[in-house]
């Protein structure tokens, strides 16, 4: 018995390890096989397709959001360009209106309309 304590102690000895290092090794009871293998393989392939696929579909979200959001500001522009032709033709107006040929022009004495 003493011999294989011997033995014991000294293949023990040669492995030589470092401080802090830790010297328990596990080994696992469960044994997978190929198709085992396969499978887990399989299954993590997928769950990194989906992570893939909503990362991707987060996206696209945001580019639809960007599109509404473009729409919006070229309807904004085509309005603003609308209200300030309105504006040019409302303030012309009134500047002729009280323009000094304006004030000068005199109402006629007398109108005739042609009548068919």
């Amino acid at each position: 018995m003493s011999n294989q304590q011997n033995n014991y102690y000294t293949s023990r000895r040669q492995q030589n390890w470092s401080r802090n290092q830790n010297t328990t090794r596990f080994v696992s009871s469960v044994k997978l096989g190929p198709v085992a293998h396969t499978v887990l393989v399989a299954l993590m392939i997928t769950v990194l397709g989906l992570i893939y696929l909503t990362q991707a579909t987060r996206t696209t979200g945001y580019d639809y959001e960007s599109q509404k959001i473009d729409s919006q500001i070229a309807d904004l522009n085509n309005q603003k360009s609308d209200l300030q032709i309105e504006n040019a033709r409302l303030t012309a107006l009134s500047t002729v209106k009280d323009s000094t040929v304006a004030r000068e022009m005199t109402t006629p004495s007398s109108t005739a309309y042609v009548q068919q």
